[in-house]
């Protein structure tokens, strides 16, 4: 760790923070991202003799099997102690934009059946309101034009994500959307009518899988914000 510098020491920083809550013999959830590689490598030296991990993405099932993690699917185990992902962005109130890696679908599945949410970001990701990252929302292909124009209607320019030129497919073979220019004052509000409409799989707010704990990397040291 200490050979990195600037934001990848702080996301080392936090991962290493994040290993205090991970409790032995637990099953764990593991989300997706830069932040989150270095908590699996954190994890994998780190000794803790976990039950097993669920895991948000096939890149990070990749990197944890290939470490000698046990990794399982959310369908066998009743329940998870902890999940551990970053954001995006996060708000004062521990809620959050995620889906920058594209796994937000299986992020909030995952999310939803741990007990508790901790939530690893270096301090550029805090924000007083949420929506200066670009909202990204897992859409099917078809309803792709009836959805910008629905986020038109709420002052947002909906861009397909595109890689390579071609249209970034996410694990669950769907397209995703990135919003550009919403404000994100009422998220809960936000998140259920965004959910409503039809063609939508998942939409990036995560506020009512809300993080309990924040682990913010700063170059004073790791600030724990709780919700």
């Amino acid at each position: 760790m200490s050979q990195l510098s600037g934001q990848d020491a702080l996301k080392a920083q936090v991962a290493h923070a994040a290993l205090a809550y991970v409790q032995p013999h637990a099953w764990i959830g593991v989300g997706t991202g830069s932040t989150v590689n270095f908590f699996i490598d954190a994890l994998a030296q780190s000794g803790i003799a976990i039950q097993g991990a669920v895991s948000s993405s096939i890149a990070s099932t990749q990197r944890m099997q290939a470490l000698g993690m046990h990794v399982v699917d959310l369908s066998e185990v009743p329940s998870l102690a902890v999940y551990i992902d970053g954001a995006d962005e996060i708000d004062a109130h521990g809620y959050m934009v995620k889906g920058g890696g594209a796994a937000l679908t299986r992020e909030k599945i995952v999310a939803a059946q741990a007990q508790q949410f901790v939530c690893i970001v270096d301090q550029s990701k805090r924000v007083e309101v949420l929506g200066a990252f670009p909202l990204p929302v897992e859409v099917i292909p078809m309803a792709v034009p009836q959805l910008v124009r629905e986020f038109a209607k709420l002052g947002g320019n909906a861009v397909l994500r595109m890689k390579n030129n071609q249209a970034v497919v996410t694990d669950n073979g769907q397209h995703i959307l990135d919003v550009h220019g919403l404000r994100l004052t009422e998220p809960l509000a936000l998140e259920a009518r965004i959910s409503q409409w039809p063609g939508v799989v998942t939409v990036g707010i995560f506020a009512f899988q809300k993080a309990h704990v924040c682990l913010m990397g700063t170059p004073a040291g790791v600030q724990t914000l709780r919700y």
